[in-house]
């Protein structure tokens, strides 16, 4: 595991090991960006090796980190891990009121291979400084970077040297990384090689440059507010490696910043006051009568169903006027007309039975299937031909039509 504290041209390996396999005790400083990787390879040594020599020993290890004696970090401390097959990175920036207490880190190591685990303790001891916080701090938003790649020393080296170039300060250092998913980003689509984002904060010790300040000029936050790119002398100096979203950039003068003073409720211990044994209900109850319950719930109900039943029982039975009935409050014109009415139908539909309509010619036998002669259209006079189905079965046809069988030679 490998803690450095970032400064321009200078990374200080500031982990000190007590004995193999103890606590590890770093000393960043507050205000300064901490990062500590937790590498893989230092804890494949506390676990069981492959069975066969020369296999690959790739384990997938995935990290927990936590404050000892709690499930989470503290509020400064960060921690991500790609993938299994990735070194973990705890980072942050420890503020001035962290000074003096010690951290104790339980880092945790799960190797999916052999699911065993192998647990370690990082006590970290902020220490004060007087030229820190900076007074100038100026913060970048990269687009084409994600947090663990700017985290790299090699790569925010590079960042922090391009800034010293256009900034030209005695003093400079990264005070903060940031990924945009803890700002409110979206995750990118996987498409095109798109990057989540990062915010880099560096501090200063002398006036922000005239580059840095082009960004506020009326021209360019005009562009900004039409979503368009501003025009920055000094972004080919960035534009090779680096990616920045001016409109993005935020200068901050910590001396002309006035201080609010809000008054906070004390947290407290966090334990709650005694206030005694808890004493629970006796278990000598009284007796409750349900029969009330039960008449407004149940039978008050059903009487008002039975009462609706009997009433529409007696509009649809007993309140019928029969055929007879019917016929006596009905004119007698009305009567004979409606009489005559059906006689009428009736006598259509006979009359229709009766009368003789040719078959279709689709549905006739043209030639008889054995003598080869014309067969004319047979059907009986009393046959329904209103009914008959456009195409007849076989069965139909051997009973309309009798076919002759042939006759010997020698007859």
């Amino acid at each position: 595991m490998v803690s450095v504290g970032v400064f321009v041209g200078l990374i200080v390996v500031v982990t000190i090991l007590s004995k193999s396999h103890a606590d590890r005790n770093v000393y960043p400083s507050a205000g300064v960006l901490f990062v500590h990787v937790l590498e893989r390879e230092y804890f494949k040594g506390e676990f069981p090796p492959y069975p066969k020599a020369g296999d690959s020993t790739n384990d997938p290890i995935t990290f927990n980190t936590n404050l000892k004696g709690y499930p989470d970090r503290p509020g400064w401390l960060r921690y991500i891990q790609r993938t299994p097959h990735s070194d973990g990175v705890l980072y942050g920036s420890p503020a001035s009121e962290h000074v003096g207490k010690p951290t104790i880190i339980e880092i945790t190591a799960y190797n999916k291979r052999t699911f065993e685990t192998a647990r370690h303790n990082l006590v970290i001891n902020i220490m004060s400084t007087e030229e820190f916080p900076l007074p100038y701090q100026a913060e970048f938003f990269i687009k084409n970077m994600n947090v663990e790649e700017m985290l790299a020393s090699e790569v925010l080296g590079d960042f922090l040297g391009a800034v010293k170039n256009v900034w030209q300060p005695e003093r400079l250092n990264a005070i903060n990384i940031t990924s945009a998913l803890d700002r409110g980003g979206r995750v990118p689509l996987p498409i095109n090689d798109l990057k989540e984002g990062v915010y880099v904060m560096v501090g200063a010790d002398v006036q922000f440059s005239s580059c840095l300040r082009e960004v506020e000029t009326p021209q360019n936050q005009l562009r900004c507010s039409q979503e368009m790119e501003p025009v920055i002398s000094c972004d080919k100096k960035f534009r090779a490696q680096f990616h920045i979203d001016w409109c993005k950039i935020s200068l901050v003068d910590i001396t002309k910043v006035v201080p609010v003073h809000s008054n906070r409720p004390d947290p407290g211990t966090g334990v709650l006051p005694d206030i005694g044994e808890y004493n629970p209900p006796s278990e000598s109850l009284k007796n409750r009568d349900y029969f009330a319950d039960f008449l407004i719930t149940l039978a008050v109900p059903s009487a008002v169903a039975m009462v609706l039943f009997i009433i529409l029982a007696y509009s649809m039975c007993c309140r019928r006027e029969g055929v007879q009935k019917r016929n006596m409050q009905t004119p007698d014109i009305q009567l004979v007309h409606h009489s005559s009415i059906q006689k009428s139908t009736k006598e259509l539909r006979n009359m229709s039975k009766n009368r003789e309509i040719s078959w279709p010619l689709s549905t006739l036998p043209v030639f008889h299937p054995v003598s080869g002669e014309v067969v004319p259209p047979i059907h009986p006079d009393n046959y329904e031909t209103t009914s008959m189905p456009l195409m007849q079965t076989q069965t139909n046809l051997q009973n309309q039509i009798q076919i002759p069988q042939q006759q010997s030679s020698g007859k």
